[in-house]
């Protein structure tokens, strides 16, 4: 069950497997499944068990069938899946959570470069019982364990302070439960998931950084920054009229590194991964070997990050009207497995470009900041720390792809995708024709026709198979 999921062996060793599991079954319903995503924390019927092998794969850490009737030896232990580790079916000891969480939080305090002080906050949080007496959680596990309930029940941060103010009254007296969103936030400031809010001219002509920091007014339009008073042109002093939320990626890299098992992950691209001859991974694309060939002293550090970027605008709040825009640009980690790419945890939000309008071509004006901080991971780098090899090394980055829409595409990359010449790819090629009375471009020239008397046209076998694939 180790081998290609696409050969024979395989399909033999899931069905032998399925077999085996079944006759030693206490619930011919439903058994536990092996793969990689549900990794022995979840019952499934035994069809979807079968689906879940072939679409998933088998967890390759689960080698001796212990919740499927073969015989425990000792030392061995569950399979657990740590994406899923908050469903399992049995609950771990509360020591073991506390004591894990101090462990993260001494690992990070080791190897940090920032303030040290902030650090020693955290690990006096790590320690400290939820209220006195307490010995199941400590102020940071609780903590931990109610941001996930948070994020798992997408709970808005309205919801989660009336939650955190209903435990407050619930729990003994001198509890340590935060009393808002913003105090809770705020103990998880050490670990690196701060954010910069940048003030933007609401023209999208600057953003008031660098040379421009103590601007009050846009030097381009002459626009306030600041807010004005409804129906006054009277100024409401230190309310910015536009704002950018920004996320540093290079403290989020470094975090990730300082996991043993993260860092270990993102180079599998290097070190793990078959080559078959088949594409199934971004390192089988033209756009890695080509970056491998040109800058071979990039390409022999494993460590360093490949990346993506994805930019659209979206209307916040289920809001199907287009009187506010609101633009996230994520960012994706290619040096990961194929099944841990594109998982909501690894899927960085870089910048939250916000406002009544959206940025059109001056997009690039926003995304100025992470262009430096990416400019800085590709020429110079940054030190790191991998907890997998237990060394320091200089980590660098490299963008490689944009993923976005066609209107998108015209923002970000400057080519024509409306008119007549719509098509990057064609550009003054492209067949298009305007409409005289609908005042409207139709491209109706693409579409290539076969010969009349072609012989593909006569195979129509192929033709049914194809429209019944359809």
């Amino acid at each position: 069950m180790f081998k290609d999921r696409r050969s024979k062996d395989y399909e033999n060793g899931v069905e032998q497997f399925l077999n085996f599991a079944m006759i030693r079954a206490s619930d011919l319903q439903s058994i536990r499944c092996p793969c990689r995503v549900c990794g022995n924390l979840r019952s499934q019927p035994i069809r979807e068990i079968r689906n879940h092998l072939f679409f998933n794969g088998v967890d390759q850490s689960y080698t001796t069938w212990i919740w499927h009737g073969e015989a425990v030896t000792s030392g061995t232990s569950p399979c657990l899946n740590e994406q899923d580790f908050s469903q399992q079916q049995f609950d771990p000891s509360p020591t073991d959570n506390v004591a894990e969480t101090i462990e993260m939080v001494q690992d990070a305090y080791d190897h940090c470069t920032a303030d040290p002080e902030v650090f020693k906050k955290l690990l006096e949080d790590a320690e400290k019982p939820l209220y006195p007496g307490c010995t199941k959680f400590t102020k940071l596990s609780a903590l931990v364990k109610l941001y996930n309930f948070k994020t798992t029940n997408s709970l808005s941060h309205t919801g989660f302070s009336d939650l955190l103010t209903l435990l407050g009254d619930m729990l003994p007296l001198n509890n340590e439960i935060p009393s808002s969103m913003y105090e809770a936030g705020k103990t998880f400031a050490a670990l690196g998931m701060g954010y910069e809010k940048i003030h933007a001219c609401p023209c999208d002509c600057i953003l008031y950084r660098k040379e421009y920091k103590d601007a009050t007014s846009c030097p381009t339009c002459g626009t306030s920054k600041w807010k004005l008073k409804k129906n006054s042109t009277e100024i409401r002093k230190d309310v910015p009229a536009k704002v950018l939320w920004y996320f540093p990626p290079i403290p989020r890299f470094r975090r990730m590194f300082q996991s043993a098992k993260i860092a270990k992950d993102l180079t599998w691209h290097a070190h793990e991964r078959d080559y078959d001859g088949t594409m199934c991974h971004p390192t089988d694309t033209p756009s890695w070997k080509l970056v491998d060939h040109k800058w071979p002293d990039f390409a022999v550090e494993p460590r360093n990050i490949r990346l993506a970027i994805s930019a659209d605008g979206i209307n916040p709040h289920s809001s199907l009207s287009s009187r506010y825009s609101c633009w996230p640009v994520i960012m994706i980690t290619y040096n990961l497995p194929p099944w841990l790419c594109m998982k909501r945890k690894f899927m960085m939000l870089s910048l939250l470009i916000s406002g009544p309008q959206q940025p059109g071509n001056d997009i690039d004006v926003y995304l100025a900041p992470l262009i430096d901080d990416l400019k800085m991971l590709w020429e110079v780098g940054v030190e790191a720390y991998d907890a997998y090899k237990e060394e320091h090394f200089r980590l660098k980055a490299v963008l490689l792809w944009t993923i976005n829409d066609f209107p998108a595409l015209g923002n970000l990359s400057g080519c024509t995708v409306k008119g007549n010449y719509a098509c990057p790819i064609f550009s003054e090629g492209t067949c298009s024709h305007r409409l005289k009375y609908g005042k409207k471009n139709t491209y109706v020239g693409h579409r290539k026709f076969l010969p009349r008397y072609h012989p593909y046209r006569r195979q129509k076998r192929l033709l049914m198979v194809s429209k019944s694939l359809d």
